[in-house]
């Protein structure tokens, strides 16, 4: 398999107790470039599980994940955790927006935390989150803190500051689960334009499968198995 993102042979088993639950069951995902995947299935299906597997948040009990052509789940914890920071941008259901700090803030957070002084000014990521803000539609809320924010807006917010270190994929897991109807659509097409326009990959995960066909680009996991929808 080729592709920017690749997921091959992965499983995932817990042990509970006596219990052994095997939510994962050989997963294999390509994902191109510029490409907007997908993984429809119900609450509990392994979705959220699967999607930290591919984001360096979890380690598989089997199998490999490539970003880029380097194993992942290979590299130091040191390394794992800059391709995290610098690679791979996270948009969650519960947007994790960090009630000190205001809206700019939030966004250059990534930066922020991965910048090399002496390479990147503050001056520079300011910038570049004011940017991302106003692509968003948020360029008037910049000094509003999250709590000052709508659902919908700091879903924006949050998918912002996914892309603020120029990310090879976005990973977004529920990230309608909060909003309603028509915040949810206005996500998927702040997506869907960010996907055109700046080529950035997305795989989003969703139990919602009226939105999962919004994109066209859809696989179901179902019994630990990813299967076309």
């Amino acid at each position: 398999m080729n592709g920017i993102l690749v997921a091959k042979n992965i499983h995932r088993v817990y042990q509970d107790g006596k219990r052994r639950l095997h939510v994962l069951k050989g997963v294999d995902i390509s994902l191109n470039s510029s490409e907007i995947l997908v993984i429809s299935g119900p609450s509990g299906s392994g979705k959220s599980t699967l999607l930290h597997i591919l984001g360096a948040l979890d380690k598989p009990t089997k199998g490999e994940v490539l970003l880029d052509g380097t194993s992942v789940y290979k590299a130091d914890d040191t390394t794992c955790s800059k391709i995290r920071n610098e690679r791979i941008g996270f948009v969650f259901q519960f947007y994790h927006l960090l009630a000190e700090f205001n809206t700019l803030e939030n966004v250059m957070m990534p930066g922020l935390i991965s910048r090399q002084s002496s390479v990147v000014s503050r001056q520079l990521l300011e910038e570049n989150a004011k940017q991302l803000l106003d692509k968003v539609g948020l360029s008037a809320r910049i000094s509003h803190k999250p709590s000052e924010l709508s659902g919908g807006e700091a879903q924006r917010a949050a998918v912002a500051r996914a892309l603020m270190n120029r990310p090879d994929v976005v990973l977004c897991d529920e990230p309608t689960g909060n909003l309603d109807h028509k915040n949810s659509i206005a996500i998927f097409e702040l997506i869907k334009e960010l996907n055109s326009k700046e080529g950035t990959s997305f795989i989003i995960v969703t139990h919602e499968h009226e939105y999962a066909k919004f994109f066209g680009n859809v696989k179901h996991l179902e019994d630990g198995k990813l299967k076309a929808a």
